[in-house]
């Protein structure tokens, strides 16, 4: 059955006996991982992999069913990249009894995917799909980060974290995670972190900050764009957070471009931003408005979806063509220099 947030957080959270398994998929697999980490709090936890599943397909029912040693709960986390657990599910649908609590994270499952059909089909599995937050929503899903590490701030600090990590769930709290060390906040000891913290330990001095590399590519500076991304691949951030930083800076370019060529002028137009755009990014953004004309953002734009479409389809490029994409966007800001 279909579940929405708030059910499924409860069944992960309280797992009932009845529930057989319960499926994470969407295309946002660090919140889908997120939602995993709930599962029956203090459970021993067993980990599977589709590979494993696929191979002997009577297992997860085995250790559905199965008491650990010393009569503590156990919770069974199944790593799954599509229907190749299937026969494994339907086991587990089938057996005679289970006991342990069962989630699956799938990853980006098709409408027509079997596993999908199932779970939403049988009343003995929930089935929920993590989508990727929108601009709008990323400075609410910080906030509500960040009262989990006992810290709060304001929407544009927020907006900036979110920013920052691409809108990378899994970075934004690992980001929120450090800013509570470092002024020793937690739930029951909160703190207000602002600009200067975040200056000071975020990502912006680390392998998480994406900024020079969305300036890179906006501003033509191929050489910059090179460095960046060996970089941030060496700390294995690549693919589709990239993507998502870029299309965040080609929305905000549409935006502001379409009031130039509505009349005002470059510097009309960014004074009317105010504190929505961070300070130090407002020359280099002023610099593109007035270099890219509405039509060449429009085709960046359907590049980078492009490219994300290719990185999401099976069997698809992966993470270089997201690369391909940049540079081609980024030789196209070189010749509007």
């Amino acid at each position: 059955m279909k579940a929405s947030k708030a059910q499924i957080e409860r069944a992960l959270k309280a797992p009932d006996p009845a529930t057989r398994f319960l499926l994470l998929y969407g295309p946002d697999e660090s919140g889908s991982r997120a939602l995993a980490g709930l599962l029956a709090p203090g459970a021993e936890r067993i980990e599977l992999s589709g590979a494993e599943l696929k191979a002997d397909p009577a297992r997860l029912a085995d250790e559905a069913a199965s008491i650990s040693l010393f009569g503590d709960t156990r919770a069974i986390l199944v790593t799954a990249s599509g229907d190749e657990v299937l026969p494994a599910v339907e086991a587990l649908l089938e057996a005679p009894a289970a006991g342990n609590p069962v989630a699956i994270l799938a990853g980006a499952l098709k409408p027509t995917a079997k596993l999908l059909k199932l779970a939403l089909a049988s009343p003995a599995a929930l089935a929920f799909a993590s989508y990727i937050p929108d601009a709008r929503e990323l400075p609410q899903l910080v906030a509500e980060l960040a009262r989990e590490e006992g810290l709060s701030l304001d929407s544009r600090l927020a907006r900036r974290i979110a920013e920052s990590a691409g809108g990378n769930r899994a970075i934004i709290a690992r980001e929120l995670r450090k800013y509570a060390l470092y002024i020793d906040a937690a739930p029951d000891r909160p703190g207000r972190i602002d600009e200067d913290v975040v200056d000071a330990v975020g990502a912006a001095n680390e392998e998480g900050d994406l900024s020079r590399l969305v300036e890179s590519v906006g501003g033509g500076d191929a050489t910059m764009l090179q460095a960046e991304l060996l970089r941030l691949r060496s700390v294995g951030i690549e693919g589709i957070p990239l993507i998502r930083a870029m299309l965040r800076r080609m929305i905000l370019l549409a935006r502001l471009r379409a009031e130039v060529e509505g009349g005002r002028s470059v510097s009309a137009v960014m004074v009317a931003q105010g504190k929505s755009i961070f300070w130090k990014e407002k020359d280099a953004v002023a610099q593109q408005v007035s270099r890219w004309r509405s039509d060449l953002i429009a085709k960046g734009m359907a590049r980078l979806l492009d490219a994300e479409r290719q990185v999401k389809a099976p069997g698809g490029l992966g993470a270089p063509a997201v690369d391909e994409e940049l540079f081609a966007i980024c030789r196209q800001a070189a010749r509007l220099r």
